[in-house]
Order: C-alpha cells, then sequence, then structure tokens
C-alpha cells in the first residue's frame, strides 16, 4: 500500500475527531497517572500502594465486564464514550480540589481512581467499537493502527507534561487533565457514523451476557492473540516500579519518571505511524511472537539498568515491540468480529488489556514488596519469554496466522 493511498484517512472528518479525542482522554488519563503514582509514594513510600492503584484502576473493569458490553452494543456509543469522559473530568476536579486543600488522604485518592477506571471500564470498548463505524471498511487496518498511534502520542505527551507540571503541585496536573477530559467529550459529540453501527435487537439473558465470552472461546486465533498479549504484558510490564527507579536506583525527580512513562510511547509511536502507512502484510503471526518475545528481552534490559540513558533505550524498545502485538490484536478482534457484538468482544478484550496493565502494576507492586524492585522487574522479563514458548505450542493457529484477515 502506498503513502497516497494512506493519506484520506487523516483527512476522514469523524476520524480525525475521534483521533484527537483519543488523544486528549489518553493524554488527561497519564498525566493524573504519573501525578498520582508520585504522589501516593511520596506519601507512603510503599511499593505495595503503587501496586494497589493498579488494582483500584482494574477491578471496576472485570466487575462490570459483563454490562459494559452489553451498553456498548445497546446504545449511542457517542453518548456513552461522552458520559465516561464527563465523570473522568469530575474526578479530576476532586482530585485537584482535595490536593490543593489538603484534606484528601491516600484512601481518598484510591476512591477517585476507582471512580475513573470504573467510567475507562465503559470507554475503552466502546471507543474500540465505534471505530470501524467511523470510516470504510477497507480503511480499519490503518486506522486500528493509526488510533494505537493517537493512543501512543499521548502516552509520550502526558507522562512528560505531567512530570514537568508536578512541580507546581499535583493540583495543577489534575486541573489540566480534567481540562483534556473535557476537551475529549466535546470532540466525541462532533462524530458522524459512516456506517450506523448494528444494535442488539436481542432479549437480555444469560446467552447475551456471556456471548463475548464465547465468542472469544470459539475462535483460537483471536483467544491466543487476546492471552498471549495478556500474559506477558502482566508479567512484564513494570510501569508501577517507575517512581522508585526514577528516585531509587536512577536517583532523579519526578522530572525522571515523565521520562521513563514516555519512552515505551515513543518507540510505540514510530511503529504504529510506520504501521499505519506500511500495514503488516504477511506472517503476522511468526511476527506477533516475535515481538512480544522483544518485548521481554527489553523488559530485563530495563530492569538490570541503573544508567538513564540506558533505561530509556530499553523501554523504547519494549515500547516498540508491544506496539506490534497490539496492532494485530486489534485488528485480529475488530475484523473478525460482526458489529453487534463487538461491544461485547471489546469490553473482553478490555478487561485483558487492563489486566496486562493495571492487574500488571499490582503484580510489579506485590512481587517488589516480596523480592526487591530489580529481581520482581527481572523475573518478569524471563517470566515473558516463557509465555512466549508456551503459547507458541499451545496456539499453533496463531503462530501459523499469514494474514490478518481471514482466509478467504
Amino acid at each position: 500500500m502506498s503513502t497516497a493511498d494512506a493519506l484520506p484517512l487523516r483527512h476522514h472528518p469523524a476520524f480525525r475527531r475521534f483521533w484527537l479525542a483519543r488523544v486528549a482522554t489518553a493524554m488527561a488519563y497519564q498525566m493524573t497517572g504519573v501525578a498520582v503514582g508520585w504522589q501516593v509514594y511520596e506519601r507512603t513510600g510503599s511499593a505495595l500502594a503503587l501496586g494497589l492503584i493498579g488494582l483500584a484502576q482494574f477491578l471496576p473493569a472485570l466487575l462490570l465486564v459483563l454490562v459494559t458490553g452489553q451498553v456498548a452494543d445497546r446504545f449511542d456509543r457517542r453518548r456513552i464514550a461522552r458520559t465516561c469522559q464527563w465523570v473522568q473530568c469530575v474526578a479530576a476536579l476532586l482530585l485537584a480540589s482535595g490536593s490543593a486543600g489538603g484534606w484528601l488522604p491516600v484512601a481518598g485518592i484510591y476512591a477517585l481512581i476507582v471512580l475513573i477506571g470504573a467510567a475507562r471500564a465503559f470507554e475503552m470498548p466502546t471507543m474500540q467499537a465505534l471505530l470501524p463505524a467511523l470510516v470504510p471498511a477497507g480503511w480499519l487496518g490503518r486506522a486500528v493502527a493509526a488510533s494505537a498511534a493517537a493512543m501512543q502520542t499521548a502516552i509520550i505527551l502526558g507522562p512528560a507534561l505531567g512530570g514537568v507540571i508536578y512541580v507546581a503541585g499535583p493540583a495543577v496536573v489534575y486541573t489540566c487533565a480534567a481540562a483534556g477530559f473535557l476537551v475529549a467529550s466535546l470532540l466525541v459529540q462532533g462524530v458522524r457514523y459512516e456506517t450506523p453501527p448494528q444494535r442488539v435487537r436481542e432479549p437480555l439473558g444469560l446467552a447475551s451476557l456471556f456471548a463475548g465470552i464465547a465468542y472469544i472461546r470459539s475462535r483460537p486465533v483471536v483467544l491466543g492473540a487476546i492471552s498471549l498479549d495478556l500474559f506477558a504484558v502482566l508479567l512484564g510490564g513494570a510501569t508501577a516500579l517507575l517512581p522508585i527507579y526514577a528516585r531509587d536506583i536512577l536517583h532523579a525527580g519526578p522530572w525522571a519518571l515523565g521520562l521513563l512513562r514516555s519512552a515505551p510511547a515513543a518507540g510505540a509511536i514510530v511503529l504504529s505511524v510506520l504501521l499505519a502507512y506500511v500495514p503488516l502484510q504477511r506472517h503476522v503471526g511468526r511476527i506477533m511472537f516475535a515481538s512480544v518475545a522483544l518485548f521481554g528481552v527489553a523488559t530485563i534490559v530495563f530492569a538490570l539498568s541503573s544508567s538513564i540513558p540506558l533505561s530509556l533505550g530499553a523501554l523504547f524498545v519494549l515500547g516498540a515491540a508491544d506496539m506490534i502485538s497490539v496492532v494485530i490484536r486489534g485488528a485480529l478482534v475488530q475484523l473478525e468480529t460482526p458489529d453487534a457484538m463487538r461491544g461485547r468482544v471489546s469490553a473482553v478484550n478490555s478487561v485483558f488489556i487492563g489486566a496486562s496493565n493495571q492487574l500488571g502494576e499490582f503484580e510489579s507492586g506485590l512481587t517488589a514488596a516480596w523480592f526487591g524492585v530489580v529481581p520482581a522487574a527481572l523475573l518478569g522479563g524471563v517470566g515473558t519469554l516463557l509465555v512466549v514458548a508456551l503459547w507458541m505450542r499451545w496456539f499453533p493457529a496463531l503462530r501459523q496466522r499469514d494474514r490478518l484477515t481471514a482466509a478467504g
């Protein structure tokens, strides 16, 4: 596919608003994450307390998974996304007010993170299911890559900006994040459908509630791709430990934390932009396994590093490798799922993503409390390589998958 063929995507009005909304809401979320992580660690000095932040973000998605998918498939997805962004805006303003007034305890921070996590539990699958209705069907592969680029752009800018602004205090960071959530809601409000999504007509029952899980289980390639990403990032993710690495191992301040959190996204955005213009054509299964293995190796290098440049380089490679598996997984899920089921399937997918990220942060904090920071990160990288070896054996259909689109 030539570069010229990819150009219309950036000029598509609905996709452009969608892309900017994803940047705004993800940037606001990342800024909030930097401020919360530094604030909690500053108050507690506990690796476990950092891990609990990830658990507070993940539990709402897990508990609400059967509800969020139903909502996304039965109601206007644009309205759902806007409502979620308003809720996150209010939570960020409460964090700002409590931090500025000194009345917000650590338990109160966790409570507001749970609220943000609940809003994101609805927002993430809704936005994933919304994308295919905004662009022509032939553009979906590139749109998934470009959408991933939006997320990574925010993950680069959000933590770096949040770390710099934190010098003025956490309340300022939270206020800026609230503004980002508000901007995202206004952008989503103006999105127009290319193809009106199909609504679920079947009555609500157990079969409908568990339809997303049943559908994924019936597709070994999709199940293998999602679960590979889940367990690899669950074991290999060291995001929760970055405040400790920044302060205690690299002996730096919040600015270093912002750079460390941005480095994986820098690698990811390079790959996502490349894949938006030069999409994967062949051997996607092998490429996915190779990229996850590289993710594990980069995690090991980061775990053993005591140098800021080497740590940033390892995280850059880690993010680039992860983006390849993200794009493959995202395209497989969307291209092989009927529109009327995309909300429920995306809800299950979001739980897997949340488990790999937020629950992975809890796992990292817990193992760091047990074994120490460096051994915990090192074990995560080794565990990722073990997962790759096992999944290549257990999911041969994924290993042998040649193209993103199904045969025929």
